[in-house]
């Protein structure tokens, strides 16, 4: 009997290390069939490897066909959101590049001008780590690298 509850203790402390495991601050809700960026009118599904998701405090989300159009979307929000204030957002996230894995896009850097394109050409491409942020520039001929602090895209001047 001793053997059995221990069995029992032991797969269900396992179940939970795994779930807690998954628990990630970034949204889970990929955009449906139907969802439109609000900038260019694409719809966002058939590229999940560029999308972008900016969150309201009402619980609503607007989904982007890739960090460019969210950033517009972002900096011009009285055209696109008129009824929205900064304040109202709650979140901001972008598919890092190489993990396709959505993160916050404070967490990430921007690289511009590269020779990787996004659905609509180019784009702000989001790197995970300035390190690798600097060999994909490198790699693909980029010219910038921004960080986004949250308000502003902020270019970064070359390591030394």
């Amino acid at each position: 009997m001793k053997s059995a509850r221990c069995f029992v203790v032991f797969w269900t402390f396992l179940l939970l290390v795994g779930l807690a495991g998954t628990a990630s601050s970034a949204p889970t809700l990929a955009p449906g069939p139907k969802d439109r960026c609000p900038v260019c009118g694409m719809f966002v599904a058939p590229y999940p490897s560029w999308v972008a998701i900016i969150e309201f405090r009402d619980g609503s989300r607007a989904f982007f066909d890739g960090p460019k159009d969210m950033f517009v979307f972002f900096f011009d929000l009285a055209k696109y959101r008129p009824q929205a204030k900064p304040e109202d957002i709650t979140g901001i996230h972008v598919t890092e590049y190489y993990t396709t894995r959505l993160l916050e896009a404070k967490d990430v850097y921007f690289v511009t001008g590269s020779d990787v394109m996004g659905p609509m050409g180019n784009e702000l491409v989001p790197i995970g780590g300035r390190e690798n942020a600097e060999t994909f520039r490198r790699d693909h001929g980029g010219t910038k690298i921004m960080q986004f602090d949250g308000k502003n895209l902020i270019e970064l001047s070359a390591p030394q």
